[in-house]
């Protein structure tokens, strides 16, 4: 079946495209508002953008109401944010922080979760992630306003925070970091079994 984009519901278009781009690599997002409250949200439309200078790139499909989530206005107003990676030990932790909390409470005291500073950012990541990675705001686009319109943020990584049994070598471990991802619906995967595939050469 071919679906036409150009008349498709906008709820089908997304039921399509979030069952058929996964699993998604989620990009669980720690920032703080004025009033020093931190914010905790989890983001599905997640990749690496450019590795020198290297940027990540996160997108907001934008509510049904047309309202900016805490996580894009507290990252306009102070340009700071903690990337952190789910494990699967954290994914009911990280599942609880998508429930529509106020701005004036912390999704991460809500989900049970403790802080963990860093020394380059006033905003701290989520103490057991795996891998944080420490950024600041580079560019916000806004494609479109409207609900379930987006916003592609580009974040320039200062600083990238790995638990130390990951490492082998001074180099993260593929075998060692289970990570949860994102699939259509309610449900998620957890990276494991995965299967390795050398990279081929061509012959001379």
């Amino acid at each position: 079946m071919l679906f036409d984009t150009a008349t498709l519901p906008a709820s089908d278009c997304y039921q399509l495209l979030t069952h058929a781009v996964s699993p998604r690599p989620i990009a669980w997002i720690c920032t703080r508002n004025a009033d020093h409250v931190i914010n905790l949200a989890p983001f599905s439309f997640f990749t690496v953008a450019s590795i020198a200078p290297p940027v990540l790139l996160f997108s907001q499909v934008n509510p049904r109401d047309g309202q900016m989530k805490d996580t894009l206005r507290n990252l306009r107003q102070h340009g700071e944010c903690v990337v952190n990676v789910v494990s699967p030990a954290q994914a009911a932790a990280m599942n609880q922080s998508c429930a529509p909390y106020p701005p004036h409470i912390s999704e991460l005291a809500e989900a049970g979760l403790q802080a963990a500073a860093n020394p380059m950012l006033s905003v701290p990541g989520v103490a057991g992630a795996p891998v944080r990675f420490l950024c600041r705001l580079r560019d916000m686009q806004v494609i479109d306003p409207q609900p379930m319109g987006g916003t592609i943020v580009l974040l320039d990584i200062v600083g990238i925070e790995v638990e130390d049994a990951l490492l082998a070598d001074g180099k993260l471990q593929a075998d060692l970091l289970a990570l949860v991802g994102k699939l259509g619906g309610d449900h998620y995967c957890d990276g494991s079994p995965h299967f390795s595939l050398a990279r081929p050469t061509l012959g001379s």
